[in-house]
């Protein structure tokens, strides 16, 4: 039986590493087995719920269907790296005061997808954030409170880079 592995090289949450994947694994799963890194979990296994959304590159991408051997030369973030300096991400702060979660299972995804609104439209609208948030499944319901934690943090930002 031969080796089907290949090794991949990338930088993940700052920090240069390498692995080596089958090329059929997932992202996901390779963080999850190789890395120790939990924060992003599978939840439909089909890229519809946004449970397992980690930055690639700068762009968000469901990581159950993110094929490892693609992340070969790239930057992986995953929520892990946000308090990587023991300070939390203005919109982590944002779902903490505002209660948007109650199991936390769907917290991560919706963390990573408000950041990436927020790097695109700094003061969004209700309407916006729905529209943006249409792809993270909250199976607890917590929706009005997650518009109104994307609605602080978008606050929060702006008040920082003034």
């Amino acid at each position: 039986m031969s080796d089907t592995t290949i090794e991949i090289r990338f930088v993940l949450n700052g920090a240069p590493v390498r692995t080596r994947v089958q090329p059929h694994e997932t992202l996901l799963d390779v963080l999850r087995r190789d890395f120790a890194l939990y924060g992003a979990r599978e939840s439909c296994g089909q890229g519809l719920c946004g449970c397992c959304t980690l930055d690639v590159n700068g762009e968000t991408v469901s990581g159950c269907l993110y094929l490892a051997a693609m992340a070969d030369g790239a930057t992986v973030g995953t929520i892990e790296q946000l308090d990587a300096d023991g300070t939390l991400d203005p919109v982590q702060e944002a779902f903490i005061e505002c209660g948007a979660f109650q199991c936390g299972f769907c917290t991560s995804g919706m963390i990573m997808m408000s950041r990436e609104l927020l790097r695109h439209n700094a003061d969004p609208s209700e309407s916006d954030i729905k529209s943006y948030l249409s792809g993270n499944l909250c199976r607890c319901a917590t929706y009005p409170e997650v518009v109104s934690a994307v609605r602080l943090a978008a606050c929060k930002r702006r008040k920082e880079s003034a």
